[in-house]
Parts: C-alpha cells; structure tokens; sequence
C-alpha cells in the first residue's frame, strides 16, 4: 500500500479513532474541535470580551495540545503524505466548471478560484466568509458543539441530542450545497 498518496483505510482510522475515544471517556474528557478552540481563545484572553470564554482555561489546557496537534498533522499530511489532489468524477468536474466557473475540480482540495488570496480582493468574497463564520460559531455554540464534537464524541456516548445534532448538519449541509449555494454563486 502506499501510505504517501492514500487516505489511511477504514481500518486503520478507524480503529485509532476509536482508541482515543476511547482513553479520552477513561479519563473523562469529551473531544469536539469547538471546545478545544474556547479554551484556546480563552488561553489569550477572550474572557474580556465575552463571558463565554471566562472560564479556567488551566483546568483544560490539554485541549491546546489537540489544536496543536490538529495544525502539525495537517502540515504533516498536507506536505509530506499527500500531493493535495483529489479524485472527482469527470461529470462533477464539468459541472463545477460549467457552474461555478471552477476549473481546478480534481487537482487540490481547496479550489483557488475559491481559497487563493486573491479572492479575498472580493468584497463579496469577504462578506460571505465573515457571514460564514458567524453562522458556523453561533451555530455550534447553540448546538452544544460542533460537528466533530457531536459525530464522534456525542454519537460514541449515545447521547441523543448529538444524533439529533448530526442529522440537523447533514440537512443543513444539504440544504446549503443544492439550494443556498446556487443562488449565491
């Protein structure tokens, strides 16, 4: 198999997945990407600002160890595992093009007629980001956590208003790509 240019197979993620999981609910800690970044934001004083960050971040800190290790390993495989293409079907390749205008559709992950620096020279490009983002942050915070929060640690405990949570992403995700999306691009 070659490791360098192929997602790691189901049953190799897999499994360590679930072996954090796993020793993180033996020490009674719960993982979710949005908790790790309040306590980030509260680790550099946030808590000023808002009082949802002023909580002891010290009690925590090992949450700053996830981020960490969230921005490492993307470097790692981004830079050394990975020659950042990706495998789209011809027919949605054509569809982003004739569509969208993305003509790059199979050859990275992060379209540049999207992400490069350059379209930040849009103000509309900033606008729907800056939108984005507040959505995003004020919907995981009315949820309760964020995606991965709810898909891995919430589901692997039963909690039902993860389940709950993780349909409401799916249908808003649907909703967005087929209906939203087209009427903004």
């Amino acid at each position: 198999m070659n490791w360098i240019n192929e997602p790691w197979p189901w049953y190799v993620a897999g499994p360590l997945i679930a072996l954090v999981m796993f020793i993180l609910l033996l020490v009674g800690k719960q993982f979710g990407m949005s908790s790790n970044l309040r306590t980030a934001c509260a680790a550099v004083g946030a808590g000023k600002a808002a009082e949802f960050f002023k909580f002891d971040w010290k009690t925590e800190r090992w949450n700053l160890m996830v981020v960490m290790g969230a921005i490492i390993g993307g470097f790692i495989a981004s830079n050394f595992m990975s020659d950042n293409t990706v495998e789209v079907n011809p027919k949605v390749a054509q569809q982003l093009s004739d569509d969208y205008n993305i003509i790059s559709g199979g050859e990275s992950y992060m379209p540049p007629e999207i992400f490069a620096t350059d379209a930040l020279n849009d103000p509309f490009t900033i606008a729907i980001l800056l939108i984005g983002g507040l959505l995003v942050g004020f919907g995981a915070r009315y949820a309760g956590g964020c995606t991965s929060g709810h898909a891995i640690s919430g589901l692997s405990n039963l909690q039902l208003p993860s389940l709950i949570a993780v349909i409401g992403f799916f249908i808003g995700g649907l909703v967005m790509v087929h209906l939203i999306y087209p009427l903004i691009f």
